[in-house]
């Protein structure tokens, strides 16, 4: 008896739908959420060899090479992320229309993560003051604002929810049918929200740029009307920091003193802090045990106060506000501007 046979389909009908917000959403959160187990892994690996001040120190290198180490085993494989494959959802090449060549999955590695690191570290080592370090300097802030612009638009459009994909023009497909019968979720009132949030910052940045301008215009006269009055001549020094001191130290020496204690591995010894008037030496060993930072682990130097009361080496405080703007200890919200040096501590 002969087999029946199946019905040929011509590969126009096996067209997959494209990924629904929902989908996408969803995914990125997955994602996210095993980067981030993925970089507590990491970092206790590094902290049980390198030691705790090494890790505070290098924590944007760890957190690039935990990005880069997760996308690299998923997407530059040319296999899904545990979040696409949570959903099941591909990505797609917006020119064949098929799976995405080697250029676009490195492209997808590379330019989320390494141009704003690579800002950051030229703008550190660039002479402070000039326009190029200024630049760099407020690079990661227009990569994350463009980044904000970008999500109220996936809010409003549904496609694109990074930048990186916008720009390279990947979009995803799926591989479940949508049902006729439901209506989907809709994030417009989510993105009209962002670009709420949105212009009020500009309109701030705006507000504040049009003040400093006026005040600056206002002591020009001044300026002006002094020196004619008593026409002395006024030193000018190559370099501000020189003239600007904390404690009678000037800037531009606890600088340079900052920068080679990060250059350096080797936690510097609380005996010799020139920032303790404590006679630490003297201090009971039982005391002196709870002067511990809870950051590097070590015995604290320049100590340092948050305006929740915790005490850090100013070092590692400092270090850690320009990340998280918020305590180790407790959450609360932290201003780097807020920090009190302790000298009797």
């Amino acid at each position: 008896m002969d087999q029946p046979s199946l019905p040929e389909v011509e590969p126009s009908s096996l067209v997959l739908p494209g990924a629904t917000q929902a989908q996408i959403i969803r995914s990125n959160q997955k994602d996210l959420q095993h980067v981030s187990q993925l970089r507590e892994q990491v970092s206790d690996v590094v902290r049980n060899y390198f030691g705790s001040r090494w890790l505070n120190r290098r924590e944007a290198e760890v957190e690039l090479m935990t990005n880069v180490l997760y996308f690299s085993l998923t997407s530059l494989r040319a296999t899904q992320t545990l979040g696409e494959e949570y959903v099941g959802m591909w990505p797609l090449d917006p020119t064949s229309k098929s799976l995405l060549t080697r250029r676009l999955r490195v492209a997808l590695v590379i330019l989320p993560t390494l141009p704003g690191y690579l800002a950051s570290k030229l703008a550190a080592r660039l002479k402070p003051g000039s326009m190029l370090q200024a630049g760099l300097r407020t690079a990661p802030a227009v990569f994350e604002a463009a980044g904000e612009l970008n999500l109220a638009l996936f809010y409003l459009s549904g496609t694109y929810h990074s930048l990186t994909k916008r720009l390279l023009g990947v979009k995803h497909i799926s591989g479940t049918l949508p049902d006729p019968n439901a209506r989907p979720p809709s994030y417009s009132f989510l993105g009209v929200l962002m670009c709420i949030r949105i212009l009020h910052r500009i309109y701030n940045f705006i507000d504040k740029k049009l003040k400093s301008l006026e005040a600056q215009s206002t002591t020009e006269p001044t300026n002006a009307l002094a020196l004619s009055v008593n026409p002395l001549p006024i030193p000018v020094e190559p370099d501000a920091q020189q003239r600007q001191y904390i404690d009678s130290r000037p800037i531009s020496k606890i600088l340079e003193q900052q920068a080679q204690e990060q250059d350096t591995d080797t936690p510097p010894d609380p005996e010799a802090d020139e920032f303790t008037v404590l006679d630490v030496a003297a201090v009971n060993p039982e005391l002196r045990a709870g002067r511990r930072c809870a950051l590097c682990l070590e015995e604290r130097t320049a100590t340092t106060a948050t305006e929740c009361g915790h005490l850090f080496c100013w070092s590692c405080i400092s270090g850690w506000g320009e990340e998280k703007a918020e305590c180790p200890l407790c959450r609360q919200s932290l201003k780097t501007t807020r920090l009190l040096p302790i000298y009797n501590l």
